[in-house]
């Protein structure tokens, strides 16, 4: 049986502005299995967001194919790519995009008033769960401003998590973060990781990437470099030493 959750297939896309037609992906050929941990990387210009936005069905292919748990995502019209995107795909951004009058969990019950595979009777419960799961059973009823950073974007993790998708994709998500901020964010994708979840996070970080476990290099609109991390690091572990050096 087939393990890939994601495979896409000489995918282009070219943009029509007119006199001018900018040719952002040349024939993207990629596959991701069921649980890897991918970083895409990329100069400005090499197509990774464009790249993104497909996989994240915000955009389709002008040619090519790409396959989501086997649904030919290509074809499929806008309203079909909505019911793709909520069921199937958890995403978390550089901004945290959380309401700010709003509490942790109340964020993260959102997604789930869109969730048409099933209707869940205790949204709360679900929300607290995936809560619990990155460290933040302690935060339920906190407001955005009264978070960490860290902790914003955890929430927003969390927020991905809660309909069960078959992938997280995650766009620059430390973009916003310090160091030490940044690993506390990196720990609890790893743990996602080893429990089962495929993420792929776009970064234009090397440090970041380190923690995959594969790096996707794209150059001009095209795959430059497909490579696995020999030896990801332990972002547990960086923190963790960390903090004996610099506590808090």
């Amino acid at each position: 049986m087939n393990s890939a959750t994601l495979v896409v297939r000489d995918v282009t896309k070219v943009f029509d502005l007119g006199a001018v037609q900018v040719h952002a992906l040349r024939g993207v050929t990629l596959s991701i299995d069921r649980g890897e941990f991918v970083a895409v990387m990329g100069t400005s210009g090499s197509g990774k967001s464009t790249l993104m936005n497909i996989l994240g069905c915000l955009d389709l292919p002008s040619a090519g194919a790409y396959l989501l748990e086997g649904i030919p995502v290509d074809q499929l019209g806008r309203n079909a790519l909505a019911t793709i995107r909520n069921e199937k795909i958890g995403f978390v951004f550089q901004g945290f995009n959380l309401l700010p009058r709003t509490t942790a969990l109340e964020n993260v019950e959102l997604p789930l008033l869109y969730d048409r595979r099933h209707r869940i009777a205790a949204p709360s419960s679900a929300a607290e769960a995936a809560l619990v799961r990155v460290g933040l059973g302690d935060r339920l009823d906190h407001l955005p401003n009264q978070l960490s950073g860290g902790q914003q974007q955890r929430v927003a993790i969390a927020r991905a998590l809660v309909t069960a998708p078959a992938i997280i994709l995650a766009d620059e998500p430390t973009g916003n973060l310090d160091s030490r901020t940044t690993l506390e964010v990196l720990a609890v994708f790893q743990q996602l990781n080893r429990e089962g979840m495929t993420i792929v996070i776009v970064t234009h970080e090397p440090e970041v990437a380190r923690y995959t476990s594969r790096i996707v290099e794209l150059r001009d609109g095209l795959v430059q470099r497909d490579l696995p991390v020999p030896l990801p690091g332990d972002a547990a572990a960086d923190l963790a030493a960390t903090r004996q050096r610099v506590p808090a």
